[in-house]
């Protein structure tokens, strides 16, 4: 009988072996949650694009999509517009971005320290609106920057919007990398003799080489998938990007999602092979590293007499690229249609379009389902990545590498692509989520975890495991360690991505431009469909409205960070 037992128990463990522990459960639903998200929308729409469907849900297999998209001359022009519009937006931030990041960090400009928080404003404005805002300003008859040789509804005004509003992203990361940049180099030059603007030319330009390359690659990118201002520039003035093509594939009558699929494996091969080049471009910039472990304060260059001038210049610059949208659009919200600013003018001002947006109808189910989606998305990104980060670098399991690989992965995928590839999986698949709130939640989830993964992984690395093996010793499961200990450990990183994640959903508008409905719609598109209902001063109030929102959260966001870093010094 003992004998008997013994061998019943050894089969018992042999069994166990196969029989997954909890850590490896989570990684098995985590994988299966992350495939949902990420694989599972881009294989269909790889398999659609090479489907036409013949009957109701049943498809056959064709090649006819690819030459529908790719054998007509619109196609190629399209794709050359997008190009052109990349390249010269990508130019143009870097150029504005990067002179002001210079004349912050490294020179002695008067009131140079101001230059960070208000060339950061355009960040929290809503593409749509900024460029609502552009087409008031270079109106060629009643702009109030109407003296810019620059027409708005042409491929250079396109470049314009798009590169003034890119320009303050390529400030913050050029503005990094003059702050992070030993000025031991630049001293050896100026002790050899060179001149400043020499020392610039050959030493600090080719230092910065790699840094403006991977900026200039992440501006192009953005450029290349954004759809935003071609449409609301684009579309009017008849210049068509590539998003635009993708757009009409799903917009025109009849419907052509086989079409619309091929275009959008298109576009995610070129912005595959664009992410590609930039993450080579920033690991290659470690071979230029000059930060070392000696603490140093770089040399600001002495700009002696044109340090007023060039204030006047950045001066001007800043108020051209925030302080004149900002005010136009505040300007425009109190009036029932454009005029002019002028003191005469001033008697037409009202709250008509404020009063307007809250009697109409679509309003208040747009402000509930933005906020309620973007912030549901913002939970559910933190709490997965928060799980991915502690597998990836907490965990002793081997291949957890390829679950941040997942996580990564929709950083390649454009917004329109994204979209397309939902609209191709839940039309044709019997889950009844196309057309709410649930496909839209899916959409900002799947596009928001790479940056939920930057904020997670960054202060998961600073956590000690020792706690967490305290925990695990005292008889906690791995569930109840992670929510004890670790998540509290994560809380800086995890409100700072869930804010940020907050306001980017807030104002997300090429993905959802293509899931939502009027049941389901939010406040990015609702500002496109009143500009297109020709009621542009509306936006402007409903622009006003959604600024002052995000400002609310970036000021929340700050007490709340600020509060959690005093409590976690003082315990």
């Amino acid at each position: 009988m003992l004998d008997r037992a013994a061998e019943d128990q050894g089969n018992n463990r042999g069994w166990r072996r196969f029989i997954p522990g909890p850590t490896h459960r989570v990684v098995i639903l985590v994988s299966a949650v992350l495939a949902f998200f990420v694989v599972y929308p881009l294989v269909t729409l790889v398999l659609r694009s090479f489907q036409v469907e013949t009957v109701p849900r049943h498809y056959d297999f064709t090649l006819g999509n690819y030459s529908s998209a790719f054998a007509t001359h619109n196609t190629y022009e399209s794709l050359v517009n997008s190009l052109i519009f990349a390249l010269g937006s990508a130019t143009l931030a870097l150029i504005i971005g990067g002179s002001l990041a210079w004349l912050s960090q490294r020179s002695n400009m008067p009131f140079a320290k101001v230059v960070l928080p208000v060339a950061i404003i355009p960040l929290v404005f809503p593409k749509v609106l900024e460029a609502v805002a552009w087409v008031f300003l270079l109106n060629d008859r009643i702009g109030l920057l109407r003296f810019l040789p620059l027409d708005i509804y042409s491929l250079p005004g396109m470049i314009w919007v798009q590169g003034i509003g890119d320009s303050s992203l390529a400030f913050l990361m050029m503005a990094a990398a003059f702050r992070l940049m030993d000025p031991a180099l630049e001293e050896s030059a100026h002790m050899s003799g060179a001149s400043g603007p020499q020392v610039v030319r050959w030493v600090t330009l080719p230092l910065l080489r790699p840094a403006a390359f991977s900026a200039f690659l992440l501006m192009f990118v953005r450029s290349l998938e954004a759809f935003a201002v071609p449409a609301v520039i684009g579309i009017p003035g008849r210049i068509y990007v590539y998003t635009t093509e993708i757009w009409f594939a799903f917009n025109q009558v009849p419907v052509q999602p086989g079409v619309g699929a091929a275009l959008a494996i298109g576009l995610l091969i070129i912005s595959v092979v664009g992410v590609g080049m930039y993450i080579r471009a920033t690991r290659l910039s470690e071979r230029f590293a000059t930060v070392g472990g000696k603490a140093f304060r770089p040399r600001r260059v002495d700009l002696g007499r044109v340090r007023w001038p060039a204030f006047g210049v950045t001066l001007f610059v800043v108020l051209i690229i925030v302080g004149a949208p900002l005010f136009i659009v505040l300007w425009t919200s109190f009036l029932r249609f454009y005029q002019v600013p002028s003191i005469e003018a001033l008697g037409s001002l009202s709250f008509d379009n404020f009063r307007y947006l809250f009697n109409f109808d679509a309003f208040w189910p747009a402000v509930r389902n933005s906020f309620l989606v973007s912030a549901s998305a913002a939970t559910l990104v933190m709490f997965l990545t928060s799980i991915v980060s502690w597998l990836r670098y907490k965990s002793r399991l081997k291949g957890m590498t390829l679950l941040e690989y997942g996580a990564m992965t929709p950083i390649a995928v454009p917004g329109l692509v994204l979209g397309t590839a939902l609209i191709v999986l839940y039309v044709a698949n019997p889950i009844p989520i196309y057309g709410t709130l649930w496909i839209v939640l899916i959409a900002y989830a799947t596009k928001y975890l790479p940056y939920g993964m930057r904020f997670a992984s960054s202060s998961m690395i600073q956590i000690g495991g020792e706690l967490e093996e305290a925990a695990r010793v005292s008889g906690a499961s791995w569930f109840q360690g992670f929510r004890r200990v670790t998540l509290p450990l994560l809380r800086p990183g995890f409100v700072a991505g869930w804010i940020y994640i907050l306001i980017v959903g807030v104002k997300e508008f090429s993905t959802s431009v293509l899931l939502v409905n009027q049941k389901t719609i939010v406040l990015s598109v609702l500002v496109y469909q009143i500009n297109e209902r020709g009621r542009a001063t509306a936006v402007s109030a409903l622009g006003v409205m959604m600024v002052l929102a995000l400002i609310v959260v970036v000021v929340v966001f700050q007490r709340v960070t600020g509060r959690i870093g005093i409590q976690e010094q003082v315990e």
